[in-house]
């Protein structure tokens, strides 16, 4: 009689453990990270103290829980963490090119306009060189240029250190995920495969990694416990992750603003290139950053340059030289110099009152200023297709990988609600045989 109550309770605990799994996986279906949880049942040992009624080979011990599984798959999962360190990087890339078009801005307070500005006003200054209205014009034109130079320039500095403050912050969330990861690995071999702590742990440790994946190329292996070794993907092959230690991933920033990247461990650092995920994003967008920057800058110092050379072949209303019109080490300086409408250089010995205006074409075509502007433009907005359908295409591939992977561990509400009835009967069956055990015993004592 014992040993149907023993069979009975032993069911009732076993079949409760499956019942709570049911109820974790319902209650975590969204849950990103999250495992779907299986149960496995298994007999269990007979008491050597059994009854010697009963023959070894009939004599049963009940059921109980042999393991607590993870459904999971090594290869979807390490698939679905490549496809995140691809859109990870296209993502970084597409947001900061699309910052950069916006500063570059080619409205009507851009740069190219106020330049075809500059030569329309002088255009305006020929035919009334003796004008007050069109000196001031002209004049007004070439401060606006410059403050257009300005503005992008400075906007572009902002974006620059807006990517290295992301770099930052982004260098920072992994670095405190590596040392999560370390932790991890201690905890997962005190927890023992099989059980729920097990699988708790290994789920946090898989987001992890999915975390670390998305901002920075990784290669990761699992030992016989499934504690994990994270290392930098590409030539470096520096560890990041190993046993309880982790490494530390800093950032540089060079003098024109592109990034570089050091890995730390221990007393040892070395430089390098992410491999993927939006560190590489965030390096690449820094150097087309400092490219874009250059450009501007040769642009505004080489229209200062020809538009000084130019006023100084020309006179004055007073008939004096013509003064530099800008100053300009590069296009965050630039600066207008002359507000005095009789001191714009309209006239030359040869001819006469507006004979200087008639030569400033040399300056447009000589710089090309515009021509570089646009180019310039252009080049940027081309960079910013190729990320909108490299993004498009690795959106794509990261849904299609997620969702191969979440066709094995997550949770298929249908089959969770058969298996919530079919546990329910058993347990059910179960307290039924503990009921029928008692029942049977109180009739034997009521016989005394």
């Amino acid at each position: 009689m014992s040993d149907l109550l023993n069979i009975g309770s032993s069911g009732l605990r076993s079949y409760r453990s499956a019942l709570a799994a049911v109820s974790e996986n319902v209650s975590n279906a969204n849950t990103e990270g999250y495992s779907k949880r299986t149960i496995s049942f298994r007999e269990s040992p007979v008491s050597s103290g059994s009854s010697l009624l009963y023959r070894p080979q009939v004599n049963f011990g009940g059921v109980e829980v042999g393991s607590v599984s993870r459904s999971w798959d090594q290869f979807k999962s390490a698939d679905a963490r490549l496809s995140g360190t691809e859109y990870g990087e296209a993502e970084a890339k597409l947001r900061w090119v699309q910052n950069i078009e916006t500063a570059l801005n080619d409205g009507n307070a851009g740069v190219g306009t106020r330049l075809t500005a500059v030569f329309n006003a002088a255009d305006a200054l020929a035919a009334d060189p003796d004008g007050d209205f069109s000196r001031r014009a002209f004049l007004s034109s070439i401060d606006e240029a410059a403050g257009a130079f300005r503005q992008t320039a400075d906007d572009l500095a902002r974006t620059a250190d807006n990517v290295e403050t992301e770099a930052v912050a982004t260098s920072d969330e992994i670095n405190a995920n590596l040392a999560t990861l370390a932790r991890l690995n201690v905890q997962i071999r005190k927890a023992g495969v099989g059980t729920a702590t097990y699988a708790q742990v290994a789920d946090e440790r898989d987001r992890l990694l999915d975390e670390v994946a998305s901002k920075v190329g990784i290669n990761v292996s699992f030992d016989n416990v499934g504690a994990v070794k994270v290392t930098l993907a590409g030539s470096s092959d520096e560890i990041l992750v190993e046993d309880a230690k982790a490494s530390l991933i800093g950032v540089q920033r060079a003098t024109d603003g592109r990034l570089g990247f050091l890995v730390s461990r221990g007393l040892t650092t070395a430089g390098f290139t992410p491999s993927g995920g939006a560190l590489a994003g965030l390096q690449d967008v820094s150097t087309q950053l400092a490219g874009r920057r250059a450009e501007l800058d040769g642009i505004a110092t080489d229209f200062t340059t020809a538009l000084n050379d130019w006023s100084a072949q020309g006179l004055d209303a007073n008939g004096a030289a013509g003064q530099p019109l800008l100053s300009a080490t590069g296009a965050a300086d630039m600066t207008a110099l002359i507000t005095d409408p009789k001191l714009v250089p309209a006239a030359n010995t040869a001819d006469g009152a507006y004979g200087n205006l008639l030569t400033l074409d040399t300056v447009r075509n000589s710089t090309n200023a515009e021509d570089r502007w646009v180019a310039l433009v252009a080049s940027n907005g081309q960079a910013v297709s190729s990320a909108k359908t490299n993004s498009d295409v690795t959106s794509a591939r990261k849904d299609i990988a997620f969702s191969a992977r979440d066709s094995v561990s997550g949770v298929d509400l249908d089959v969770e609600a058969a298996d919530l009835l079919r546990y329910q009967q058993a347990y059910s069956a179960c307290a039924h045989i503990v009921q029928v055990a008692r029942d049977t015993m109180q009739s034997v004592l009521d016989l005394f």
